[in-house]
């Protein structure tokens, strides 16, 4: 019987129980003090219901949706249902849900758990084959996420970049030998390598500095370079400044002399999602008429809360079910879901750089017509005037903007799989660079078969779907221009980060047109809102496009390589535009990300 406080009080003290005993009589088999691993790891007293792959640890589910996982970062982690549940081989006379039939009006959508998700399209269908076909064909270009021990492997490889000075004791004119110098800086980089590793993991770097050799670590030093490129493929913005004394590395270990002399060279193939799933025989999981909702980007835009959150437990119920399904004593689930994911991972990327692209196609479509002129909005250019190389009417400059763009858009569209080409053209050992002054300082000049074949092949699926071709199809590969692939595929991926600050300009106009005093502006310099957004539609398709930026006519105009080359002209002189305020008003800080 639990006593009062004040008989507690009153109590002779010697006589009385401790409060160790109170508390144990009181709580005794209290879950609490039961410590049952099985609990949720936050409140302690509920069994747990999910598991947290990035946190790793068990939630129950209250904890996991109300409290911890409700808001931040924690938000986008990705859980899974400690719970199994049982999973049947899905049937072709399987029935899709019925649309007609009335939700239970006792749960809410926010009580739906993993194993009551349904798949509308979990049916075998005719074009379900065409899709495994299409994706199993794109995942040979897909690279393999990372794992957090490969990220760490990844930020010691960026270290001993920042620090390296290859190239600038490689790519010059010495009377020392060539050869020689590649030997003495690529023993210097696996030297600072395995300083690096012995700093960060003792274990590791004992296992490295037992073998006296660096070519009987040849294994080690091959897989970090290779997760280096592998990295770069996946985060573009990443290594900016390092990922080519990388690559011309990895190409000078290829040097016949070089490699006898270290032992080895630093090339092996790149992990993708083809040849993981090929080399455990998993193929099959991208067949599955599942994968369709494993690998699609969850865009909240337009959605409400609920529906995204269907979508999220949709996404993860099936990637659970495809992980069980096909995984096997040699090859496990989470391997599989790391495919998974990797394949997800090129949705965000083509969200991030190929939808700026989509939507400047829109913009054009939608407030310019190619035959009919509104006011001052044409299009039309004329060669000398305001900078301009070209000389378009404005039907013409319509379709030469629209077929550029179209195109940059389908180069975006498969540039995993440019960077593969570019990767098998660098680090051919048949055909080798050569050192040359292009005008910009020496640079490794190198044919490109390969990009070149897959570039011919872009523009012809872009010409045929444009009908007419306004301007030139010359490409620049492995010449003064573009010396050789690295340089192309770098010289492409500016493309997002010009439009991407252009598209956010615009889309924030009506933002910060809601504060009067900004109204004001806008309407005294530009009359109105509308003006203000033609305005700088009319000079970005105008001038953007005019064969401008070159030091010749034969280097920009209105070839492949010069319509960006006009492009970074514009966004060099943008700080001289009328409306340049107004794009620093929304937010505007660059177009490389570094600011002004």
């Amino acid at each position: 019987m639990k006593r009062s406080l004040s008989d507690i009080l009153s109590a002779d003290p010697d006589k009385s129980e401790s409060i160790i005993e109170l508390v144990s009589d009181d709580f005794a088999g209290s879950p609490i003090l039961s410590n049952n691993p099985k609990n949720c790891a936050e409140c302690g007293d509920q069994e747990a219901d999910l598991y947290c792959l990035q946190c790793d640890e068990q939630f129950c589910q209250v904890c996991c949706e109300s409290l911890i996982h409700r808001t931040g970062k924690r938000k986008d982690h990705t859980f899974r249902p400690l719970k199994s549940p049982q999973i049947n081989p899905v049937k072709d006379t399987e029935e899709p849900p019925n649309a007609e039939q009335p939700p239970n009006s006792e749960q809410s959508p926010n009580s739906e758990t993993l194993e009551d998700i349904n798949f509308p399209l979990v049916r075998q269908t005719p074009g379900s084959s065409t899709f495994g076909a299409w994706i199993t064909d794109r995942s040979k270009y897909f690279p393999v996420r990372l794992t957090h021990d490969e990220r760490k492997i990844m930020k010691l490889l960026e270290a001993a970049l920042n620090v390296s000075e290859y190239t600038d004791k490689i790519d010059i004119f010495s009377y020392v030998a060539k050869s020689k110098r590649i030997i003495i800086q690529l023993k210097e980089m696996c030297s600072i390598l395995s300083g690096l590793v012995v700093a960060s993991d003792i274990k590791k770097g004992r296992e490295l500095l037992l073998q006296k050799d660096f070519s009987e670590n040849a294994a080690f030093f091959k897989r970090v370079f290779e997760i280096g490129r592998r990295y770069k493929i996946m985060n573009p913005d990443s290594l900016r400044s390092s990922y080519g004394k990388m690559v011309y590395m990895i190409q000078d270990s290829l040097i016949p002399e070089v490699e006898e002399a270290l032992g080895f060279n630093l090339l092996i193939d790149v992990e993708t999602v083809y040849s993981v799933l090929q080399k455990n025989n998993a193929l099959a999981v991208l067949q599955d008429d599942l994968v369709v909702h494993a690998i699609k980007e969850i865009i909240p835009s337009g959605k409400s809360k609920s529906q995204v959150q269907h979508e999220i437990k949709q996404k993860e119920r099936a990637i659970e079910i495809l992980s069980n399904r096909y995984s096997s004593a040699d090859f496990c689930a989470e391997n599989i879901r790391q495919c998974l994911y990797s394949i997800g991972d090129n949705s965000s990327y083509l969200r991030a750089n190929r939808d700026p692209v989509d939507r400047m196609i829109y913009y054009l479509t939608k407030y310019f017509h190619p035959e009919n002129i509104e006011g001052q909005f044409g299009l039309g250019i004329c060669s000398g005037r305001d900078g301009a190389r070209l000389s378009h009417n404005h039907l013409k400059q319509y379709l030469y903007v629209n077929q550029s763009l179209n195109l940059w858009r389908e180069i975006m569209n498969d540039m995993f799989k440019l960077w593969f080409l570019a990767d098998e053209d660098l680090l051919s050992t048949t055909n080798r660079y050569r050192l040359m002054d292009t005008g910009q300082g020496l640079n490794r000049v190198q044919a490109c078969p390969n990009v070149s074949r897959a570039m011919q092949k872009i523009i012809a699926d872009t010409q045929r779907r444009a009908g007419t071709w306004i301007g030139s199809s010359v490409i620049h590969l492995g010449d003064h221009n573009v010396p050789n692939a690295f340089i192309f595929v770098d010289k492409y991926l500016h493309v997002p980060r010009l439009l991407n600050p252009v598209v956010l300009a615009l889309e924030s106009i009506d933002r910060i047109s809601k504060d009067p005093f900004i109204t004001g502006y806008i309407e005294s310099a530009f009359e109105s809102v509308s003006q203000l957004f033609k305005t700088i539609l009319v000079d970005f398709f105008r001038h953007a496009f005019d064969g401008s930026g070159a030091d010749s006519w034969f280097d920009a105009g209105s070839c492949i390589d010069g319509r960006l080359t006009s492009a970074w002209n514009w966004a060099n002189m943008v700080s001289k535009k009328d409306y340049y305020s107004v794009f620093l008003m929304a937010g505007f800080s660059g177009f490389d990300g570094s600011g002004f």
